[in-house]
């Protein structure tokens, strides 16, 4: 089996190095192709994975490329976690829509539009190349925004799937407060892409007792803590949030927080050098503390049960994961891509039914969806008008003088990567 990461110069590669090496039972790779046009930082992540594989005694090999083409030649499956820009055109993202009293955030708002005209192009053209070398791969899409983007190759007509951290995150969270194994924890988890609620956690599969009550009543302070909401907002509305909804219940409080310190990016980038620093270390054979505060958490995990379950069917049968709507939530069109439980096989992922939503998180959804649509329009055929109307639409923006400016910050911040302009 043969698996490529394209991107795999980030600074989260080896904890996916980690969850291969630790999980090989589950996803038996014999070759793994780290792929990335930086290959200053792609030979000190090559070098720390090929030192995590032989401390954990696993036998595969693993090469790395600055070519697309020769690194997913033959490939069963490629991972796709891109960074268009890099952390520079991320800081970007989140520091210019704040001028207009916008938040500015990498995959929501108009930071995350930003990002989805940058990286669209570029995931097709490399989901392309794949599909020349491999017809038969799979795609699994890390790369955000995971929604638009994973709709951009389905639409295209890839064996596709996105994939994203948030569910596995609350599975263990909660896993560890009730004291019971992870996959004991089956999530009623609803929504899309960074726009979802946990609106049940029942114990041993969908039809076991729900304990989110109890969760609520016992940990509701230090979830609510976590999410940075308050505690009322949880009791009220009876679900957990995922913390991106921050940025919808409390977006005037996180654009006064964000005008007052450094942007994430910033912080990130900061990281990254001393991540980078730390790979280089020939002595170094494991992936540092320091990356648990990247992001990312229980990413390899995830992304180790996928690939089985689509390469080998040897998965867990039920994941969350990004996928086409079709009829699963009867308020948006079949080729929406929501992300809730579904069912993985090598055929694909099938969503499994959801029980109705209320309006209060139905009518978020359709809006969010809404914009979603019209933001891959910008990115696939670009011009102004549908930038502003992508940003008109958003929840986040919705007026017309601040997305006429956000309009043209945009494009001036972005005009490198934008073929259009």
């Amino acid at each position: 089996m043969k698996l490529a990461v394209v991107g795999g110069g980030s600074t989260y590669t080896p904890e996916l190095i980690d969850g291969f090496s630790r999980l090989r039972d589950t996803l038996p790779i014999e070759e793994l192709v780290l792929v990335d046009p930086a290959a200053d930082r792609l030979e000190l992540v090559g070098g720390l994975a090929r030192r995590i594989f032989a401390k954990q005694g696993h036998p595969g090999r693993i090469t790395t490329t600055s070519d697309v083409d020769a690194g997913v030649a033959g490939a069963d499956a490629v991972l796709l976690q891109l960074r268009v820009g890099g952390q520079a055109a991320r800081n970007q993202d989140e520091t210019w829509p704040l001028e207009c009293g916008c938040v500015g955030q990498e995959t929501t708002g108009a930071g995350g539009l930003a990002k989805a005209l940058r990286t669209v192009p570029v995931v097709l053209d490399i989901a392309e190349r794949v599909r020349r070398a491999n017809p038969d791969a799979w795609i699994i899409d890390f790369t955000n925004p995971v929604g638009i983007v994973t709709r951009a190759l389905l639409q295209a007509g890839h064996k596709a799937v996105g994939l994203c951290n948030v569910a596995i995150g609350f599975q263990r969270r909660f896993a560890k407060l009730l004291d019971v194994a992870p996959s004991e924890v089956y999530l009623e988890h609803v929504g899309l892409n960074h726009l979802t609620w946990e609106r049940g956690v029942r114990l041993g599969g969908p039809g076991g007792a729900d304990l989110l009550p109890r969760l609520l009543a016992e940990h509701g302070d230090s979830l609510a803590a976590d999410l940075r909401l308050p505690r009322a907002v949880l009791d009220r509305l009876g679900v957990v949030p995922s913390y991106y909804l921050r940025y919808f219940y409390a977006h005037d409080e996180v654009v006064r927080e964000l005008r007052t310190k450094p942007s994430r990016a910033a912080e990130v980038a900061e990281m990254e050098k001393q991540l980078l620093e730390m790979y280089g270390d020939p002595a170094l054979d494991e992936k540092p503390e320091l990356l648990s505060k990247r992001g990312g958490a229980f990413y390899s995990e995830a992304a180790v049960d996928l690939a089985a379950s689509l390469l080998r069917g040897g998965g867990s049968p039920v994941q969350v994961v990004n996928t086409y709507n079709n009829g699963t939530l009867p308020f948006l069109a079949d080729d929406a891509v929501i992300e809730v439980q579904a069912r993985v096989d090598t055929t694909g992922a099938v969503p499994l039914p959801v029980a109705a939503l209320d309006p209060l998180y139905a009518g978020l959804i359709a809006n969010v969806t809404a914009y979603e649509d019209l933001a891959l329009e910008a990115a696939l055929h670009g011009g102004r008008d549908r930038v502003f109307k992508a940003l008109l639409s958003h929840p986040l923006i919705g007026q017309y003088e601040y997305a006429e400016a956000l309009t043209d910050q945009l494009i001036a911040h972005n005009r490198e990567h934008l073929a259009w302009v």
